[in-house]
């Protein structure tokens, strides 16, 4: 059995922060405003995720109330959710994501980003697709206030006999 999640994230952009996507630290002056370290890719992936298993969303497992994940890697997190879903009996099959963000442009980052979700998920590199896009100077991101991500993750059902 198969399903399908979707993921939507949006932070705004301080100074004062580390710019962090996908588990990488972009050199930019300003990152992004967040309990955690406000990876926006990281937590659209979550939410595709968590949806996909009917497991609600990261606000529910991972509240900003919460001291414990005050200025957590959100690869920390990622990788909880992989654990979660695995208990629940499902397990990644692919991951496709989009970050909206004008400014810096992050096409040589991806690379690394694929692979720090693959490893947080224990899924091969090939099942991680990492996209991004400008919004043409529109809207809160392409003013610079904000950074947005979109996500859609399949997941299979498994059993412990396989």
């Amino acid at each position: 059995m198969f399903r399908i999640g979707q993921g939507y994230d949006v932070h705004r952009l301080t100074e004062g922060r580390w710019l962090t996507l996908g588990g990488v630290k972009i050199p930019y002056e300003k990152g992004l405003e967040g309990h955690s370290d406000a990876d926006v890719l990281t937590h659209a992936m979550m939410d595709a995720l968590l949806g996909a298993c009917a497991l609600g969303d990261i606000g529910r497992h991972f509240p900003n109330n919460d001291m414990r994940y005050k200025d957590i890697s959100s690869l920390i997190l990622l990788r909880l959710v992989g654990q979660m879903i695995r208990e629940k009996g499902w397990r990644p099959v692919n991951i496709d994501s989009t970050v909206v963000l004008q400014t810096p442009h992050i096409a040589k980052y991806i690379d690394q980003m694929r692979e720090n979700i693959a490893e947080a998920l224990d899924i091969s590199v090939e099942a991680v697709s990492v996209k991004a896009t400008t919004e043409e100077g529109l809207g809160f991101t392409g003013c610079g206030d904000g950074c947005s991500a979109l996500a859609v993750a399949l997941v299979e059902s498994f059993t412990e006999n396989e």
